[in-house]
């Protein structure tokens, strides 16, 4: 555990992607898993990662939201794409996000704060692959370059 570390979970899996992933410092996670391929019941890598970044981006715009005395009405939307690279595969994380209560300079300005104190958004951000976008209307069909 780190030094000063505020909160400390550990997760486990031992089964591989068929199986269940839980918690084992408390009892309050036990998820089915399967590939994103598969007929199989079960949540995958790429929800587990979008709904982990979708999450934490939504309740950093809250923070930043109250700071300011808005209300909160922010929605995150996270789309995961899971493509074939030259050693195996790769995601593609974009995070939509609509602040339709603010002007679009501040929801700028807000969400440039955001992405730099959220810790999800903080551990991609060095990735080619992640975007953090502001958007009127969810769109998933426009192609990330």
């Amino acid at each position: 555990m780190i030094n000063g570390s505020l909160y400390h979970t550990e997760i486990e899996n031992t089964a591989g992607l068929v199986g269940r992933v839980k918690t084992v410092t408390t009892s309050d996670l036990s998820v089915q898993t399967s590939g994103p391929l598969s007929d199989e019941p079960g949540t995958n890598p790429e929800q587990l990662l979008g709904a982990s970044l979708a999450t934490c981006l939504n309740a950093t715009i809250e923070a930043e939201e109250k700071r300011r005395q808005l209300a909160h009405k922010s929605v995150v939307r996270v789309g995961i794409d899971m493509a074939r690279d030259q050693k195996g595969f790769q995601f593609f994380v974009t995070a939509q996000v609509k602040m339709p209560h603010v002007n679009r300079q501040e929801a700028v300005d807000m969400l440039a704060i955001v992405a730099q104190r959220c810790p999800v958004s903080k551990l991609l951000s060095g990735s080619s692959n992640v975007h953090i976008v502001l958007v009127d209307e969810f769109d998933f069909n426009q192609a990330i370059n």
